[in-house]
């Protein structure tokens, strides 16, 4: 239901805050536009609480906090919000912002913000401690009754680093409700200090500061000579007469002793139903139980996606958004389906700073449902309940906290749920709050079970921050961006990988084979100064690429899982995987694949260049280092063969302290590494296409006039290829065979870390032996291994092919390559690799083949 459609609904019916009105004179005023008075009406009413600073509280029929409300009004509230404050930057700062909400009541809209701004992280304030978390800051809320918040992000680096400047990197700060404006004062002021930035966006539902509030903000903005905006959905003023603070408190206790001889416990459903398991009288724990006149419980197993963090407590990011927005309809389905079949009326109700993930779920399950869904969430903030149509708290139910607070034990609540008519409530609690003191008589679930007929609890896994070892002072250059990912830079999913690199799509960089061959060899450019036009595959050449991973696929499952399992016992438990674009790509996003599948592991990943020659992208470097430890970084790529980029990232790696040139890769045929998941020579079909199987990206570029000093390395991303794209079909082949190949991969895995794995450079020497046998005398035309002699075929000139007396499947594609460019295949016994590609020394224009004849081309 549209939030349009709500304020219609909602037409002609008593304010919710003439009560508070009438008695203390309190008048909410517009900001002076045709129906501002209404449309403040229809986002807001008041009530009354025990605060010594504010007695009135406005509460908003929008935010899912105190009135349940449609999840997906309250979610598009926030979503538009998030899209003005898009339209407002623009896309290059909207994708360098990032957006704060603050707890509790405002981590849902916060989060809603940030996925209607659709680039940005997301973090929320916390008042609860995590321990091996280091504060990043801290700030006071003047008016709230529970005043400290806490910044508690898993990278350091998120707002920024110490005593660092963040120009051109906006921060989104979202509330509710701005009052006074002293909360955005605390906080700009405490962030200032430390990471000075020079724009802040201002988000709220409603903007109620005094003129001489807004004055305050504006003086303070020009004395830290940053630039404040705001985006509000409403705009207006408060106004309070004289004494309405002693005369609300007088009102607030009287109706307190009032309410105080009616209150009455009720039973607990799952309590009730944990004693009677207990006790054994054969109800299995678990399953739903009626307890007479009371509701009954049921647990539900949502599925939560593995490494998405529960909200933004300690940061959220676009690739989660994309992984959690793929698990909803799954999870609502869930919920669905244990809901009764004659439930018409549903309350999804989350619990304080857990408002994001019960909102989500609550506007999945309203695609899912023909119920009436509402959604609202339970709170530390004490408010008087008043059972008038004109009082926006009508009834509360009161519980003590159940997630062992740092402040210590104290009452918790939730407004509007009693009396409302639900016929089943969905608690949706963190792992943390799942608690004896959730399921204990007078706990919040005894307290609901008087007023709905059916519990369900669905638990959220708490977010646990991997704390590394203190890394080294970080640096990061001005400007540089945030990862590209799919789908608006390749196919692959946008939590794959993180390439970064610059998008250098629109740019034309391809060149003849010949043309560019006779520059490189003669000196006159760098092979990465261009790219190969990308080869398209015959129908014969797709088909044996298909044959091909049939037959290698749970091979290189196995190797896969060796790999990572190696690198998880031996260079750290949540490593940084970063790939050397483009052949390790695939093979980083397979070593992701099996930590997730194999152990529940969400690893980073990331892409880089690193250039024959030239070296490793050093600003690609500097971002790692600004924003992960250096130490946890694992280099990956597809294969080895003579060794040549594991000794370039090597040299490359001297100038930049803390990172490991310790290389991770899938085949080390050569004996360059001591990481590897086989040493055997064998076809990858990775290696037999181009981008088509690499997510649609080109080879790295790296040319003078288009990588500036602080730009990443370029590439472009081939869109126009989709229909030929077997990138997610690469992956998903090999992944089907990781349940098959995991006792193999323990073996093989147990025998290798006891082994000694050092490298014995064998390739290198035997590159070195072809190269003056064949009277070529330079190493770097002879390119050995099955996935370098496909390379020396697809993008070079191909002088001949070594291919090992014997060797079989693995060597039909080069065959046939070899066929359509005319080039000689020789038999050669005691060769170490199954085949090697040689370029041709001597190129010419037109000296294609072995006899210096142009072969036309296929």
């Amino acid at each position: 239901m549209s939030e349009r459609a709500a304020r219609k609904e909602t037409a002609n019916v008593v304010w919710s805050g003439s009560w508070v009105a009438e008695r203390l004179g309190v008048e909410l005023v517009g900001n002076g536009a045709p129906g501002g008075d209404g449309e403040l009406r229809e986002l807001l009413g008041l009530a009354l609480r025990r605060n010594p600073k504010r007695a009135h509280l406005l509460v908003s029929n929008v935010l899912g906090k105190h009135v349940p409300q449609r999840p997906s009004v309250v979610y598009g509230a926030g979503f538009e919000l998030g899209l003005r404050v898009r339209e407002l930057l623009g896309e290059a700062l909207a994708r360098r912002s990032v957006v704060l909400g603050y707890a509790e009541t405002a981590t849902g809209l916060g989060h809603a913000v940030a996925d209607g701004l659709g680039v940005a992280p997301y973090l929320h304030s916390t008042r609860r401690p995590v321990e091996g978390v280091v504060r990043a800051g801290g700030f006071e809320e003047s008016h709230s009754h529970a005043t400290s918040h806490l910044l508690l992000p898993e990278d350091p680096t998120l707002l920024g680093t110490g005593g660092e400047g963040r120009a051109g990197e906006p921060l989104v700060l979202v509330d509710d409700e701005f009052s006074t404006g002293n909360t955005v004062l605390n906080t700009i002021r405490a962030l200032h200090e430390l990471y000075p930035r020079d724009r802040y966006v201002i988000v709220a539902l409603v903007d109620m500061r005094s003129p001489a509030d807004r004055g305050r903000l504006t003086e303070f903005a020009a004395e830290i000579g940053a630039r404040v905006d705001l985006v509000a959905r409403g705009t207006g003023t408060v106004r309070l007469p004289d004494g309405v603070l002693e005369k609300g408190q007088a009102l607030v206790a009287a109706h307190e002793r009032a309410a105080e001889a009616g209150d009455g416990v009720a039973a607990g459903a799952c309590a009730a139903h944990e004693r009677a398991a207990e006790a054994g009288d054969g109800v299995a724990a678990g399953a739903g139980s009626p307890v007479p006149g009371r509701a009954t419980c049921t647990r539900v197993e949502l599925g939560w996606p593995a490494g998405v963090p529960d909200g933004g407590r300690h940061g959220f990011t676009p690739a989660h958004r994309a992984t959690l927005e793929s698990a909803l309809p799954a999870m609502a389905a869930r919920i669905a389906d244990a809901l009764d079949g004659d439930a018409r009326r549903v309350l999804v109700l989350g619990f304080e700073e857990l408002m994001y993930a019960p909102l989500r779920l609550g506007t999945a399950l309203e695609d899912r449902t023909d119920a009436e869904v509402r959604y609202s969430t339970t709170t530390r903030s004490p408010v008087l309940a008043v059972d008038d149509p004109g009082y926006a708290i009508r009834s509360r139910l009161v519980f003590p906290a159940h997630d062992d607070p740092a402040d210590g034990p104290g009452d918790r609540f939730a407004y509007n749920v009693a009396g409302a008519g639900f016929d089943a409530v969905v608690v949706v609690v963190d792992s943390t709050a799942d608690t004896p003191e959730l399921h204990a008589p007078g706990g919040l679930l005894a307290e609901l079970a008087a007023h709905t007929s059916h519990i369900l609890l669905a638990v959220v896994p708490s977010y646990v921050p991997y704390v590394s070892s203190p890394a080294p002072e970080r640096q990061e250059p001005p400007m540089l961006p945030e990862p590209l990912r799919g789908p608006v830079f390749s196919s692959y999913e946008p939590d794959d990988v993180g390439w970064l690199l610059q998008d250098l799509s629109d740019t034309e960089l391809e060149a003849p084979t010949e043309e560019r061959e006779e520059a490189i060899q003669s000196g006159g450019a760098h092979y990465a100064e261009s790219l190969p036009v990308e080869y398209q595959p015959s129908a014969e050449y797709q088909d044996l690429f298909k044959a091909a991973l049939d037959l290698s696929a749970a091979r290189i499952a196995r190797a896969v899982g060796t790999v990572t399992e190696t690198v998880l016992a031996e260079r750290s438990p949540r490593p940084v995987l970063v790939s050397l674009a483009r052949a390790g790509t695939p093979v980083g996003v397979l070593m992701r694949r099996w930590a997730q599948h194999r152990h529940g592991l969400d690893l980073p990943h990331y892409a880089v260049s690193i250039v024959r020659g030239r070296g490793i992208d050093a600003n690609a470097l500097r971002w790692l280092a600004a924003h992960h430890n250096p130490a946890d970084v694992v280099f990956v790529d597809g294969w080895t063969g003579k060794g040549a980029i594991t000794r370039e990232l090597s040299a490359a790696l001297a100038e930049f302290e803390g990172f490991d040139p310790e290389i991770a890769v899938l085949a080390d045929p050569g004996g360059c590494v001591r990481t590897y998941g086989t040493r055997e020579d064998f076809l990858i079909p990775s290696a037999c296409l181009n981008s088509t199987v690499s997510g649609l990206i080109s080879r790295t570029v790296l040319r003078s006039d288009l990588v500036g000093p602080h730009d990443f390395h370029g590439a472009k991303f081939y869109r126009e290829l989709a229909d030929a794209d077997v990138s997610g079909h690469f992956l998903d082949t090999v992944a089907e065979h990781f349940d098959e190949v995991v006792d193999a991969v323990d073996a093989e895995v147990k025998e290798l870390l006891a082994a000694d794995r050092a490298p014995t450079w064998d390739g290198w020497a035997a590159v070195e032996r072809i190269s003056e046998a064949y009277g070529i005398h330079d190493v770097n035309l002879v390119k050995p291994g099955v996935g370098e002699t496909t390379r020396v075929l697809l993008r070079r000139v191909p002088w001949k092919i070594l291919a090992k007396r014997g060797a079989g499947a693995d060597l039909e594609h080069i065959r046939l390559l070899a066929e359509q460019r005319g080039v000689p295949v020789e038999e050669v016994d005691e060769l170490p690799y199954t085949c090697v590609g040689l370029i041709h020394p001597k190129y010419t224009r037109g000296a294609t083949g072995a006899d210096g004849k142009a072969v036309a081309s296929q």
